[in-house]
């Protein structure tokens, strides 16, 4: 490809790719958006002077290898980000992002569906607690992994296990942990056993009964004895909780405690937006281009 010429001359492409320079637009930045740019040309805008070309070129699908490799180790973090979300992206070079001094960079690896099994490792081993936190949240997380995340030395990263994981064996650890923070994270986890459930409903942690209570389905016997609750928080979660029966919370109806019984008289199903466990964040910002 060669440089491209001024006004009236020809572009970089005699192809449908070419964009007559002087019209407003960039025309390598046009050739890199070309469904129809051939591969070779793909690898020679990977080395062009504009971010954005390159950042175009880091997110195609259909991106030749060798370009994507220049790419990531490029000096711009939005082309290194782009090449770690994409799905083309071999292991290797997702293996080199994994460890990118950029945090953006490093988190869209743990979204790429191609990350396997030897990414997850490094990203187990990684300082970066956020990083920890995706993996954490991963469903193809490995019994073995998960096992080495249930001692993690963060907080928020075993409540994101805890909030996640499949793992009966994992979920059954973690129901010995001292932090309130990680019994919440199961107290949202509808993978719990009624047994579980039956636990964390005397939980001594009032946020964990709460969070209990708005995100799963209780046993009759649990559920009666959170009505009973001292605590009018749990009480008001009970009459709000869109997962309660409705005799459960007419109970509520003459609560010594007016904000609790208004809350039971005043409950409209589909009133408040239903509490779910979030869907694993995957370290998403906005791009320059969004």
């Amino acid at each position: 490809m060669g440089k491209q010429q001024g006004v009236g001359g020809s572009g970089r492409h005699g192809g449908p790719g070419a964009v007559a320079a002087g019209d407003g637009t960039d025309p390598q930045l046009a050739v890199a958006q070309d469904p129809t740019t051939s591969q070779m040309d793909l690898i020679e805008l990977a080395s062009d002077p504009s971010a954005a070309v390159r950042r175009t070129v880091a997110g195609r699908p259909d991106a030749p290898a060798q370009a994507l490799r220049t790419l990531t180790r490029d000096f711009d973090r939005d082309v290194r980000e782009a090449v770690a979300r994409n799905p083309s992206t071999s292991v290797g070079n997702l293996l080199r992002l994994v460890k990118d001094a950029d945090r953006w960079v490093r988190w869209a690896v743990a979204g790429n569906p191609s990350c396997d099994e030897s990414i997850r490792r490094v990203m187990a081993e990684a300082r970066d607690k956020e990083l920890r936190g995706l993996l954490a949240e991963s469903r193809e997380l490995e019994p073995e992994l998960a096992a080495g995340l249930v001692g993690d030395v963060s907080p928020e990263v075993r409540e994101r296990l805890a909030t996640h994981t499949h793992d009966p064996d994992v979920i059954t650890a973690l129901m010995a942990d001292r932090t309130a923070r990680v019994r919440k994270g199961l107290a949202r986890n509808p993978r719990t056993t009624p047994a579980q459930r039956s636990a964390l409903a005397q939980d001594p942690v009032v946020d964990v009964r709460v969070a209990l209570v708005l995100a799963v389905e209780l046993s009759e016997a649990d559920l009666r004895g959170l009505v009973d609750d001292r605590s009018v928080q749990v009480r008001t979660a009970v009459a709000t909780s869109e997962l309660v029966p409705p005799h459960i919370r007419e109970a509520l109806v003459g609560d010594p405690d007016e904000m609790v019984a208004g809350a039971a008289r005043d409950f409209r199903p589909g009133a408040a937006g239903t509490p779910v466990v979030r869907a694993p964040r995957l370290g998403h910002r906005a791009s320059p281009n969004d």
